[in-house]
């Protein structure tokens, strides 16, 4: 009776019911949210969720408030982090475009 839900993951208690995108979408939610994170005070990956918006590190007793399924918040208009990371590497200059040279229709 082991390894029931390898496939299924968390959203294996739900069995066959209510979809494979509903399941597969709760799952990855349920994944996030029961993770470890780092705390910001330690630095140890020790950081979990106790209830909605609070987070408490397990190694330093340090409490915080965050989002409701993962420390950090996303706030709208700020770079997200797949943008951050793409700037910390450096993106290559884009090629100069060549210059435009001035159309000159015929009898002028």
């Amino acid at each position: 009776m082991t390894h029931k839900t390898k496939k299924a993951g968390v959203a294996g208690k739900w069995g066959a019911r209510y979809g494979v995108k509903t399941r597969k979408a709760v799952a990855t939610v349920l994944e996030v949210k029961n993770a470890t994170y780092e705390c910001p005070q330690c630095k140890h990956v020790t950081v979990r969720r106790v209830s909605r918006g609070i987070w408490k590190c397990r190694r330093c007793d340090l409490t915080f408030a965050g989002g409701a399924y993962t420390p950090g918040v996303l706030v709208a208009g700020a770079p997200t982090e797949a943008a951050l990371i793409e700037a910390a590497r450096g993106k290559p200059e884009e090629e100069a475009a060549p210059e435009k040279l001035p159309v000159v229709k015929e009898g002028e």
